[in-house]
């Protein structure tokens, strides 16, 4: 096949999202793309333009979305002189969501800014009618063919005082598993969308086989509270619903209107929770999840300290609290991140703050304002503590008979519940240090490691434990070195749930993580089959922000690498702040961090980056193949062959 420059191919327009739907957006069905649409109408709501929100199903397998907002706009762009609503529907990273600290956005709060939105609902559906109106007029555009062809924009009537947006979307089955979209989640979105949006109607109509149309309406005058109680559905509550919600004023640390509304409560028998970041839903949890479990172990920490009522020996954990609770977040961010364009996941670290400083004192107060009641969640979080112990005890009598001394250098953790526990294998003495001072003793242990592991794929294991580095790593999990066929009990003694290797984020570092994963893979391969080998990923760039005005304290972000670097430098960028007001500091190692930059990026679990790293069965005999010719003794001249040919794919730190 010839590779030359007319190989060379730009893709243009939408034609990114055509090609590779699954980058932008779920593929199973086109619930998303739907949502995209109906987020737009909720952020006019949530901006205070909007009362009501309609979505409408059509048997032709098209959903329309109606609000009464501002309408979008229909006139030119100043600058790409091309209708503002054609923009909006056709160009990727373009919308009035952006420079939200500068005044010139539309939206103070708004859900995310990865820039793509509805654009990826007209690239994977055969048709979009949008009709806008505004200004009291009535204009109709429509999309088609995945946005190829776009329309002229029509005057089709006036409108009077009305205004707002209808957008009815054709999807394209040919990008998604199931054409039809889902009916029930497509329920559960706008259910949420009516509690989390006080003083908003929203309707569902589905068209019937006759015709006819069958509406639901969604109303809750309690709010988030009614709407955990319906989703208990009927459990008893130990306590009270707690309720509360908490925004942030202008000379506060957080941005004017950030905060959070919440209801939680211990039902018994059932636990189940949801959480929505600018009203979308973050199924899969993330930074502000972290924040008000924090807040409320806090709160409760503290209660039953001064009451006295934790028995001797036992010690709270997070999870003895929060781990039967039942919760309902909403969070509100000036400029949310989010991990992936789906949105399923908060990736923002300053929400773990944000959230938990506003839950907090108001949970403290409460409990020491119904001591009785407290001390009914302080019992329940105990009873769990206890159990965990329990639990413990009998993992810890199983692995009593022939335990090694421990390596001198390994610092602990106090924990005995290896679901819990997690060992960090640290480059060097002085990032050793820095990270026994980040870590936390309850649950993380330390053990330093002097120079470079030896290279162990073609070491027999009778001659393993010559190296005493692979000695301590081995004596420190409890875990001996067997085949990949060996049984499970050869993991009866482990000692921690998790191996997290830690080293500098440079080539050395790159090397010595190759190293020890090569170890794992060949002389431990059941600890990565069960998934209890990570990888740590500590930034190479500190950004020191300056505050721009009140809206924005100044903040310290954390870069992975230099394509990370460059996105960060982007988004200030937009946010105003000029690249020379910026401080970038370049980590040379681990040793580098102070305690606090160590545990907050590297360590502590509501805001580290740590990478499982897993064993797929079908890829295993490629994989041995590939740790041959990168680690093999007589491969030198394979793997000089590999790295002409693949050379070009590294992105080496040099």
């Amino acid at each position: 096949m010839t590779y030359n420059e007319s190989s060379f191919r730009v893709l243009k327009g939408l034609e990114p999202v055509r090609s590779r739907p699954g980058m932008y957006t779920r593929t199973d069905s086109p619930a998303h793309i739907i949502q995209e649409v109906i987020d737009n109408a909720a952020d006019e709501a949530l901006a205070g333009f909007a009362k009501k929100i309609q979505v409408t199903m059509y048997r032709d397998g098209s959903v329309a979305v109606g609000d009464d907002g501002r309408g979008i706009p229909v006139g030119l762009h100043p600058v790409e002189k091309v209708p503002v609503v054609v923009l909006a529907y056709t160009v990727l990273h373009a919308g009035g969501k952006f420079d939200k600290t500068s005044g010139a956005s539309a939206y103070a709060f708004s859900g995310g800014l990865h820039g793509v939105g509805v654009a990826v609902t007209t690239a994977l559906s055969s048709r979009v009618e949008v009709e806008v109106k505004r200004e009291g007029k009535v204009h109709q555009v429509q999309f088609n063919n995945g946005g190829r062809e776009i329309g002229e924009i029509a005057e089709t009537g006036s409108c009077g005082r009305q205004s707002g947006t209808r957008v009815r979307v054709w999807p394209d089955p040919k990008y998604f598993d199931t054409p039809k979209v889902p009916l029930a989640e497509i329920e559960r979105l706008l259910r949420s969308k009516a509690v989390l949006l006080p003083g908003v109607t929203v309707t569902l109509e589905v068209e019937q086989t006759d015709g006819s149309l069958a509406k639901s309406e969604w109303h809750y005058a309690e709010g988030l509270t009614g709407y955990l109680r319906e989703m208990a559905a009927g459990a008893e509550p130990l306590v009270p619903i707690l309720a509360g919600e908490s925004y942030a004023q202008a000379h506060e640390d957080f941005a004017e209107g950030e905060g959070a509304a919440w209801a939680f409560c211990w039902f018994d028998g059932f636990a189940a929770s949801e959480s929505y970041v600018n009203l979308i839903p973050t199924v899969n949890g993330g930074m502000h999840e972290s924040g008000l479990r924090g807040g409320i172990f806090e709160a409760l920490k503290s209660f039953v300290d001064l009451h006295a009522l934790l028995p001797r020996g036992v010690k709270l954990q997070q999870d003895d609290v929060c781990g039967k609770m039942s919760f309902l977040l909403s969070a509100r961010l000036l400029d949310p991140q989010f991990q992936g364009q789906v949105k399923e996941k908060l990736n923002s670290r300053e929400a773990v703050k944000l959230v938990s400083t506003m839950v907090m004192p108001q949970f403290e107060a409460w409990l020491n304002q119904n001591v009785e009641m407290g001390k009914t969640i302080a019992e329940l979080a105990i009873s769990q503590a206890q159990s965990r112990l329990k639990s413990a005890k009998k993992v810890e009598k199983k692995k009593s008979s022939g335990v090694s001394v421990l390596p001198g250098k390994l610092a602990d953790c106090e924990s005995e519940n290896i679901v819990d526990n997690e060992l960090y294998l640290v480059e060097g003495d002085s990032a050793g240090g820095s990270a026994k001072l980040a870590r936390n003793r309850e649950t993380q242990a330390i053990l330093p490691l002097r120079g470079k592991v030896q290279n162990a794929w073609e070491i027999d294991t009778d001659r393993l434990f010559a190296n005493a580095e692979i000695h301590d790593i081995s004596v420190a999990l409890g875990v001996d070195p067997h085949p990949v066929d060996a049984p499970e009990s050869v993991l009866d003694h482990l000692r921690y749930g998790k191996v997290v290797i830690m080293a500098d984020a440079d080539v050395d570092g790159s090397h010595i993580q190759t190293l020890l994963l090569t170890l794992f893979l060949r002389h431990f391969p059941l600890l990565v089959a069960h998934s209890h080998v990570h990888v740590a990923l500590p930034p190479l760039y500190r950004v020191d922000v300056p505050a721009s005005g009140k809206k924005r304290p100044a903040r310290r972000l954390y870069c992975l690498d230099e394509r990370e670097l460059a996105a960060v430098r982007e988004r200030l960028a937009k946010e105003g702040i000029k690249p020379e007001a910026l401080e970038i500091g370049r980590f040379k190692g681990l040793g580098e961090m102070n305690p606090e930059q160590l545990r907050e990026t590297a360590m502590d679990p509501a805001t580290r980056r740590v990478l499982p790293i897993t064993m797929d069965d079908i890829a295993l005999e490629d994989t041995k193949e590939l740790f041959c010719l990168l680690m093999g003794k007589g491969e030198a001249s394979g793997r000089r062959a590999w790295m002409e040919a693949k050379g070009n794919l590294v992105e080496a730190d040099l």
